[in-house]
Protein backbone atom coordinates (compact mmCIF):
# COMPACT_ATOMS: atom_id res chain seq x y z
CA UNK A 1 0.00 0.00 0.00
CA UNK A 2 2.76 2.40 0.94
CA UNK A 3 4.81 1.58 -2.31
CA UNK A 4 1.22 2.38 -4.29
CA UNK A 5 0.78 5.78 -2.83
CA UNK A 6 4.38 6.24 -3.16
CA UNK A 7 3.99 5.86 -7.05
CA UNK A 8 0.98 8.06 -7.32
CA UNK A 9 2.72 10.51 -5.46
CA UNK A 10 5.65 10.45 -7.81
CA UNK A 11 3.71 10.15 -10.54
CA UNK A 12 1.66 13.46 -9.43
CA UNK A 13 4.85 15.32 -8.50
CA UNK A 14 6.70 14.88 -11.95
CA UNK A 15 3.16 15.78 -13.54
CA UNK A 16 3.20 18.91 -11.94
CA UNK A 17 6.28 19.64 -12.44
CA UNK A 18 6.72 18.92 -16.23
CA UNK A 19 3.86 21.88 -16.58
CA UNK A 20 5.82 24.29 -15.34
CA UNK A 21 9.14 26.07 -16.79
CA UNK A 22 11.29 23.13 -15.82
CA UNK A 23 12.32 20.49 -18.40
CA UNK A 24 10.94 17.85 -16.67
CA UNK A 25 8.36 14.96 -18.45
CA UNK A 26 5.68 13.34 -17.11
CA UNK A 27 4.61 10.09 -19.72
CA UNK A 28 8.19 7.86 -19.04
CA UNK A 29 6.54 7.56 -15.33
CA UNK A 30 2.87 7.26 -16.33
CA UNK A 31 3.63 4.46 -18.99
CA UNK A 32 6.06 3.15 -16.64
CA UNK A 33 3.80 2.77 -13.94
CA UNK A 34 1.08 1.95 -16.45
CA UNK A 35 2.66 -0.81 -17.96
CA UNK A 36 4.31 -2.62 -14.34
CA UNK A 37 0.07 -3.26 -13.67
CA UNK A 38 -1.17 0.34 -11.84
CA UNK A 39 -4.83 0.82 -12.83
CA UNK A 40 -5.11 3.02 -15.55
CA UNK A 41 -8.12 5.36 -14.77
CA UNK A 42 -5.90 6.57 -11.26
CA UNK A 43 -3.17 6.69 -13.26
CA UNK A 44 -4.63 9.15 -15.55
CA UNK A 45 -6.62 11.14 -13.16
CA UNK A 46 -3.18 11.62 -10.81
CA UNK A 47 -1.62 12.71 -14.09
CA UNK A 48 -4.31 14.87 -14.97
CA UNK A 49 -4.83 16.31 -11.87
CA UNK A 50 -0.98 17.24 -11.11
CA UNK A 51 -0.14 18.62 -14.33
CA UNK A 52 -3.28 20.50 -14.19
CA UNK A 53 -2.40 22.09 -10.95
CA UNK A 54 1.31 22.78 -11.90
CA UNK A 55 -0.88 25.17 -14.64
CA UNK A 56 -2.82 26.60 -12.01
CA UNK A 57 0.74 27.84 -10.28
CA UNK A 58 1.87 29.02 -14.09
CA UNK A 59 -1.57 31.05 -13.60
CA UNK A 60 -1.38 32.16 -10.35
CA UNK A 61 2.71 33.48 -10.14
CA UNK A 62 1.96 35.66 -13.76
CA UNK A 63 -1.42 37.07 -12.61
CA UNK A 64 0.70 37.74 -8.97
CA UNK A 65 3.36 39.46 -11.37
CA UNK A 66 1.19 41.65 -13.05
CA UNK A 67 1.68 43.78 -9.92
CA UNK A 68 5.29 44.64 -10.77
CA UNK A 69 5.02 44.95 -14.06
CA UNK A 70 6.04 48.79 -13.59
CA UNK A 71 9.84 47.54 -12.13
CA UNK A 72 13.09 47.86 -14.53
CA UNK A 73 13.69 44.20 -12.67
CA UNK A 74 10.23 42.68 -14.57
CA UNK A 75 10.98 39.88 -16.31
CA UNK A 76 8.64 40.84 -19.55
CA UNK A 77 8.92 43.99 -21.51
CA UNK A 78 5.71 46.19 -22.04
CA UNK A 79 5.88 45.97 -25.71
CA UNK A 80 6.08 42.13 -25.00
CA UNK A 81 3.55 41.69 -22.86
CA UNK A 82 0.81 43.78 -24.76
CA UNK A 83 1.93 41.56 -28.03
CA UNK A 84 1.28 38.34 -25.95
CA UNK A 85 -2.39 39.87 -24.51
CA UNK A 86 -3.21 40.88 -28.33
CA UNK A 87 -2.02 37.44 -29.69
CA UNK A 88 -4.24 35.36 -27.07
CA UNK A 89 -7.14 37.63 -27.45
CA UNK A 90 -6.98 37.26 -30.70
CA UNK A 91 -6.82 33.39 -30.29
CA UNK A 92 -8.80 33.51 -27.25
CA UNK A 93 -9.15 31.21 -24.21
CA UNK A 94 -9.86 28.05 -26.60
CA UNK A 95 -6.03 28.04 -27.11
CA UNK A 96 -5.84 26.57 -23.22
CA UNK A 97 -6.99 23.22 -24.74
CA UNK A 98 -3.26 23.04 -25.78
CA UNK A 99 -1.69 23.98 -22.52
CA UNK A 100 -0.61 20.23 -22.87
CA UNK A 101 1.71 21.05 -26.06
CA UNK A 102 5.17 20.94 -25.71
CA UNK A 103 6.66 24.54 -25.30
CA UNK A 104 3.93 26.84 -26.23
CA UNK A 105 1.83 25.03 -23.82
CA UNK A 106 3.68 26.42 -20.63
CA UNK A 107 3.56 29.75 -22.53
CA UNK A 108 -0.04 30.11 -22.98
CA UNK A 109 -0.70 29.54 -19.02
CA UNK A 110 1.21 32.07 -18.19
CA UNK A 111 -0.26 34.48 -20.89
CA UNK A 112 -3.38 33.67 -19.29
CA UNK A 113 -2.60 34.71 -15.77
CA UNK A 114 -0.95 37.85 -17.26
CA UNK A 115 -4.33 38.56 -18.93
CA UNK A 116 -6.17 37.34 -15.81
CA UNK A 117 -8.53 34.54 -17.47
CA UNK A 118 -10.78 33.55 -14.95
CA UNK A 119 -9.83 30.60 -12.64
CA UNK A 120 -12.74 28.34 -13.04
CA UNK A 121 -12.68 28.81 -17.04
CA UNK A 122 -8.85 28.25 -17.34
CA UNK A 123 -9.24 24.90 -15.02
CA UNK A 124 -11.86 23.61 -16.96
CA UNK A 125 -10.16 24.67 -21.00
CA UNK A 126 -6.96 23.34 -19.39
CA UNK A 127 -7.98 20.23 -17.31
CA UNK A 128 -9.96 18.80 -20.73
CA UNK A 129 -7.09 19.51 -22.97
CA UNK A 130 -4.50 18.02 -20.50
CA UNK A 131 -7.34 15.28 -19.42
CA UNK A 132 -7.52 14.05 -23.18
CA UNK A 133 -3.99 13.99 -23.91
CA UNK A 134 -3.64 11.86 -21.17
CA UNK A 135 -6.08 9.72 -22.06
CA UNK A 136 -4.50 8.81 -25.23
CA UNK A 137 -1.45 7.90 -23.91
CA UNK A 138 -3.13 5.53 -21.25
CA UNK A 139 -4.88 4.29 -24.40
CA UNK A 140 -1.37 4.43 -26.64
CA UNK A 141 0.38 2.19 -23.84
CA UNK A 142 -2.32 -0.05 -22.97
CA UNK A 143 -2.30 -0.82 -26.75
CA UNK A 144 0.80 -1.17 -27.72
CA UNK A 145 1.46 -3.64 -24.10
Amino acid sequence: MEAEFGAYLGLFAAAFGAASLLPLSSEPVLMGLQLAGYPPPILWSVATTGNTLGSVLNWWIARQGLRFQDRDWFPVEPTALARATAWFQRYGVWSLLLAWAPVVGDALTVVAGLTRVRLDLFVVLVGLGKGLRYAALVWMTGAAA
